[in-house]
């Protein structure tokens, strides 16, 4: 019942948002070029699925956001783990993260494509650098939280080293890292974008950049609303993997 009341909602509040949508451009009699109305989106996204253009742009960019999530995911759940385990190391690299961290990635993105070309490996690379950050800070938090009366038991029964990773920490610390997949899924979107607003003759972002100097404000919304359903499809991927790898969480506390 209560999935159902969530849907009609969802399908309240849309209709809702398009109704005042449409309401604000009659009041204000905006012109298309500044506030399209829906229907001018909807046809100009039904023009773009038509010819092509917009699943190609679409393909660009979810291969960037993939490979960039995979590589910031794999980097900085390495790192953090080390971090996590070495007071030391933490020490020594947390004011160059933090740091680099203060740095917009609007400003360093220019400077990845001048460097690396316009091509795909700086687009990864400016998408992995925005996941990096949120998913290292989880795994750090993640595998300090485990208790250390569950270390000396597994001590205690003589396991390994492999086997207090794979039995303790990976699941105690998989809740807390899995946020920051959360969050990480979603930033992969943006920083695959802002590399191709930079420098880029294919994806969403480039979508979006030759709308925006046709005055197609339609195409612009088109790309935009894309970009949402794309980051909200990875964060509902996210939740559900989440859902299947904390069942037993669950269990124990019922």
């Amino acid at each position: 019942m209560k999935d159902t009341q969530r849907v009609i909602f969802i399908i309240v509040s849309l209709i809702g948002m398009l109704l005042l949508w449409q309401v604000i451009i009659w009041a204000a009699d905006l012109p298309a070029f500044v506030l399209p109305s829906p229907g001018n989106v909807a046809r100009r996204f039904m023009q773009t699925v038509e010819d092509g253009s917009l699943l190609r742009h679409l393909g660009v960019t979810l291969f960037e956001v993939l490979l960039g999530l995979a590589v910031g995911l794999v980097t900085a759940t390495f790192t953090g783990y080390l971090l996590a385990k070495s007071r030391l190391l933490e020490r020594l690299l947390s004011p160059y993260i933090v740091a680099s961290q203060s740095v917009p990635m609007v400003a360093i993105a220019p400077l990845l494509v001048i460097w690396l070309g316009p091509g795909l490996l700086s687009k990864v690379l400016i998408a992995a650098l925005i996941v990096f950050f949120p998913v290292l800070v989880n795994t750090i938090v993640g595998v300090r939280a485990v208790p250390e009366d569950l270390y000396a038991l597994m001590h205690s029964l003589q396991a390994t080293r492999w086997q207090i990773l794979q039995h303790l920490e990976i699941p105690a610390a998989m809740p807390v890292f899995l946020g920051g997949l959360r969050i990480g899924a979603t930033l992969a979107v943006i920083g695959a974008v802002v590399g191709e607003f930079v420098g880029a003759d294919r994806g969403l972002g480039f979508l979006i950049n030759v709308g925006r100097g046709m005055y197609d404000t339609a195409l612009v919304f088109v790309a935009v609303f894309v970009l949402v359903a794309l980051a909200l499809a990875l964060y509902g991927l996210v939740v559900g993997l989440e859902n299947h790898l904390l069942a037993w969480q669950r269990r124990a506390e019922e």
